[in-house]
């Protein structure tokens, strides 16, 4: 069901509204009988979609509203979140950053809305990989993740004016030897190794009075 401009071969072209056999609809522009620069597409389960599309395929820069409460503002290639872009989730949540194939990948900053902490640093297919900052409201931590957990060595900066140096290790559990899944492995412990003066730096090495 579609009403709007078509071309001489009758195809959709130009502006129009189309019902679809789902239940969803779409307002916005055609080329040759696809959906092809801005519109609104609106999902019969309460999502939508307002931004720019390429050959029926959501393709630049849009917002996609979810069921769920949460959005996606930001690059689209080939109907994928790809390239930078703000995802707001349902509990407050915010990631900034980068995207490739629907995944947060690159360089992004997590912000936590219940506790005000973020994490500022990489990504990889969707998870916090890379060298990074765990930011608290009066620390911060400066080190390595994998798989979403500290890994290695890192170091605490707190702002009263002191460093700890150390490393997360992770412990294996000395019980019976049983294969584990990986999600039940222990999480990883932080072994301080030294604190140390924040290091203060001064022009022409001339000690402050």
């Amino acid at each position: 069901e579609y009403e709007g401009e078509r071309n001489a071969e009758g195809e959709r072209h130009g502006h129009g509204k189309a019902r679809l056999p789902n239940g969803d609809t779409y307002d916005g522009e055609y080329e040759h009988g696809l959906r092809n620069g801005q519109g609104t597409y609106r999902f019969k389960n309460g999502a939508r979609y307002i931004g720019t599309y390429l050959r029926n395929k959501k393709h630049g820069q849009g917002t996609f509203f979810y069921p769920d409460g949460s959005k996606y503002e930001g690059n689209w290639v080939d109907d994928q979140r790809h390239g930078h872009g703000q995802y707001t989730y349902a509990n407050g949540d915010t990631y900034t950053g980068e995207w490739f194939n629907h995944y947060r990948h690159g360089q992004g900053t997590y912000v936590y809305k219940d506790t005000g902490s973020k994490y500022v640093g990489g990504w990889v297919h969707g998870n916090q990989e890379g060298e990074a900052e765990l930011i608290y409201l009066n620390h911060k931590f400066k080190g390595r993740f994998s798989n979403g957990k500290p890994v290695g060595r890192g170091k605490y900066v707190f702002d009263i004016g002191c460093e700890q140096h150390g490393e997360y290790i992770q412990e294996q559990d000395k019980g019976e030897e049983e294969e584990e899944e990986p999600s039940l492995l222990a999480e990883p412990k932080w072994k301080a190794s030294k604190i140390t003066e924040l290091t203060l730096w001064t022009p022409h090495g001339e000690t402050p009075p």
